[in-house]
């Protein structure tokens, strides 16, 4: 079964998740992992991955979700696979375990944790030093930001995150394609992951 990725803002109270879950399960959705992003203004934005059945329309989830009173929906996009419970863990691990792969293990692991469609890191001159598997082939890069983490959207409306990795000018893009932007509190984690690139891998980070 196909794996989506579904963005709700919805009411911080009790019950409004469990809510949530009901509709989903109702609408033919399997939740395999809920990240919340935020918290604010007795309001919520959560992350939810289900699995979905893959003859059924997304037509049938939209309008499940949408008869649920007081839920926004961000966006719902396919996403490769969901990430373990201590992801960011993992590909920490994975780097120490390898140092001279680290790079590769960090930009093959984002786009599973973030669901992203692929990432690449690149170089102090704008050039691909790895790209995720799913990268296209080519891969046209869009005008990169010239410094600070951040998330912008590329004139072809695609999704994406800038993250310096490093004094020597590196720096890690992931994209995302027909969703909506990335959130902080996703740029936070993908800064943290680049600060423990420099402590795993001898770099230093500029963020």
């Amino acid at each position: 079964m196909p794996l989506l990725r579904v963005r709700l803002r919805l009411p911080d109270r009790p019950g409004s998740l469990g809510t949530v879950a009901r509709t989903l399960g109702a609408a033919g959705a399997d939740i395999v992992q809920v990240v919340v992003l935020e918290r604010s203004a007795g309001r919520a934005v959560d992350d939810i991955t289900v699995s979905w059945p893959q003859s059924a329309s997304l037509d049938v989830l939209w309008d499940a979700l949408a008869s649920v009173r007081g839920l926004e929906i961000d966006g719902v996009w396919q996403t490769n696979e969901a990430p373990g419970v201590f992801a960011d863990v993992e590909v920490v691990g994975q780097m120490a375990a390898n140092p001279p792969n680290g790079v590769i293990a960090l930009v093959e692991a984002v786009p599973k944790i973030f669901g992203g469609d692929w990432a690449a890191m690149l170089g102090r001159d704008g050039l691909v030093v790895h790209a995720s598997w799913q990268a296209p082939d080519p891969l046209t890069l869009p005008a990169v930001p010239t410094s600070g983490a951040r998330a912008f959207t590329g004139e072809d409306g695609v999704r994406y995150a800038f993250i310096p990795v490093g004094r020597s000018g590196q720096a890690l893009l992931l994209a995302r394609v027909a969703a909506p932007p990335f959130h902080q509190t996703e740029i936070e984690r993908l800064i943290q992951l680049a600060t423990a690139a420099e402590a795993v891998l001898g770099v230093g980070t500029a963020v």
